[in-house]
């Protein structure tokens, strides 16, 4: 009875965030509330459980690169990235889209994906707005690149942490298995976007023309301000890619970032925590809340317990199951706590299978599924939600639906072709 209440409480909350017919901030605080007063998830482990529970590290990750993004700002380094980056393309759309995406999948697999759209997506509205066109379908682009460009190494989508640490896979697995067929599936979704945008790639000659006239130099409002943030931040930027040396979470190392950015910019700390998206982190910790119970009351063991039933010997079959069933699921869930209840059950599927190479071959499946699966929905992955976040808040609202409808063709693209990805590398 529990798990039909969890469920019930999902779907129709779910349903809520779709539509948009209420405030998805106050649909998943309602929800989460009533999964804790029905008993559903226990009110202790909401806050404590590392696993099934709000995930502090990703919230705490997000506090710290938006402190972190918001002194920056404040130098005027996004206007100057802007008018750079619509120099370098001379206003064309497309090309722009081009430049800022490969840009966007080129630093995703070093950072997370949440951080690089945290620090270009300020660039994309500024040189959006200065190029008066609708910056809309460029932040969904750069989402979807990063979701794609993260999938190519260990520390690029939090799913493949999760994975690594119970797989026992080092960043080498990850460049070796994951990395070509990320770099095949980015190429040919750079090309799709071509068709995929087409009614946005609108060319004003006038517009462009008054941004090549500017000096990108004098948008740099403070130097010295600047030099010091970005010591910072490449300090931050090592760590986060040492992360598998150092003991240290990237929570931990974004928010020791956002307190020395705070020293050195000697700014007032009122004014800092204004550039917080507040809303964003709150959608955050309900969405946990309400996928925690879930994973309480059985749900997603359940059905994770059926497929391994269903799925019997056939080890083909079971990769293809896991690549696409983790790919539809993780559209619907966020894929971290998704990949978090998943990840036993894959490692149950491969003890079952005498094959080394098989094993792998599951673990693969699954990771390129839970990766590409972010990209489904508004709320499959954190990236989506924050990216819509900073576009509520700059006045360029992008619905579930505006997103969805672009996600759901990209993640349908990606499994297909990691599906012949797989076949070819470790079944034929």
């Amino acid at each position: 009875m529990s798990a039909i209440a969890s469920l019930a409480i999902f779907l129709v909350a779910f349903f809520f965030i779709a539509t948009e017919k209420a405030n998805k901030v106050k649909v998943v605080l309602i929800a989460a509330g009533l999964m804790a007063v029905l008993g559903l998830i226990p009110g202790s482990e909401v806050f404590f459980s590392e696993h099934a529970g709000i995930d502090w590290n990703v919230v705490f990750l997000l506090l710290g690169m938006m402190i972190i993004v918001g002194i920056i700002k404040q130098t005027g380094i996004f206007d100057y990235l802007a008018i750079w980056a619509a120099k370098k393309s001379k206003g064309q759309p497309y090309r722009l889209m081009v430049m800022l995406m490969t840009i966007t999948a080129i630093a995703s697999p070093f950072l997370d994906n949440v951080t690089t759209i945290m620090l270009v997506a300020p660039v994309t509205v500024v040189v959006c707005d200065r190029l008066r066109i609708p910056a809309q379908p460029y932040l969904i682009a750069e989402v979807l690149a990063s979701n794609i460009g993260g999938a190519a190494t260990l520390i690029g989508d939090p799913p493949n942490i999760i994975i690594a640490s119970r797989a026992g896979l080092t960043f080498n697995d990850f460049l070796v298995h994951m990395t070509p067929i990320v770099v095949i599936i980015f190429a040919t979704f750079v090309l799709f976007t071509r068709v995929l945008f087409r009614n946005a790639f609108q060319y004003n000659p006038e517009h462009v023309a008054s941004v090549m006239a500017l000096q990108e130099r004098r948008a740099i409002t403070d130097r010295r301000l600047l030099i010091r943030c970005m010591i910072v931040l490449g300090v931050v930027i090592l760590a986060f890619c040492l992360h598998s040396v150092l003991p240290l979470e990237p929570a931990i190392v974004a928010l020791v970032g956002a307190g020395v950015m705070m020293l050195v910019a000697r700014t007032d700390v009122s004014e800092v925590l204004r550039e917080v998206e507040w809303p964003t982190l709150v959608f955050f910790m309900g969405l946990f809340v309400m996928v925690a119970g879930l994973v309480h009351t059985g749900v997603i063991e359940t059905v994770g317990g059926w497929v391994v039933g269903v799925l019997g010997g056939n080890h083909f079959l079971t990769a293809t199951t896991l690549l696409f069933g983790s790919g539809v699921l993780g559209a619907f869930f966020d894929n971290i706590p998704y990949a978090t209840v998943m990840a036993p059950i894959v490692e149950g599927l491969v003890a079952q299978t005498a094959d080394p190479q098989i094993g792998q071959a599951l673990w693969w499946s699954f990771a390129l599924g839970a990766d590409f699966g972010g990209n489904g929905t508004a709320v499959a992955a954190s990236a989506n939600i924050v990216a819509l976040g900073i576009a509520t808040r700059t006045g360029h609202n992008i619905s579930f639906w505006q997103f969805t409808r672009y996600g759901i063709f990209v993640t349908a693209l990606s499994l297909l072709m990691a599906w012949g990805y797989v076949w070819l590398r470790y079944f034929l």
